[in-house]
């Protein structure tokens, strides 16, 4: 058994949080830098309600953040999500697994 404080259930439950289409295109989304959930929908062509949705899963499984700019709320990847291997991948580190992220297209 492994004594660093993984837990399997923990790891279960964040896998379950980016295992859905619309979250794994709004990590991709935010690998390009933050935007509020107005962007997000336009870029997904998906409602705000929609969104919101999805963003709050990702944020309560701390792999998003959220600030406020003036009226808006922003979302980023949190800082120790995104990380780049010694190759030059990028990954995102979910402290249980690393899941290696496909090139970004321009």
């Amino acid at each position: 058994m492994r004594s660093t404080g993984w837990k399997p259930e923990d790891c279960a439950e964040t896998l379950k949080a980016i295992a859905d289409p619309i979250r794994l295109r709004i990590i991709d989304l935010l690998r390009r830098g933050a935007k509020n959930v107005g962007d997000l929908a336009e870029s997904l062509d998906a409602t705000i309600v929609t969104v919101s949705h999805h963003l709050g899963v990702l944020y309560h499984a701390g792999i998003v953040r959220r600030s406020k700019r003036g009226r808006f709320v922003n979302y980023s990847l949190d800082g120790k999500i995104l990380v780049r291997s010694s190759h030059g991948k990028e990954l995102l580190d979910l402290q249980c697994c690393r899941l290696e992220l496909p090139m970004r297209q321009a």
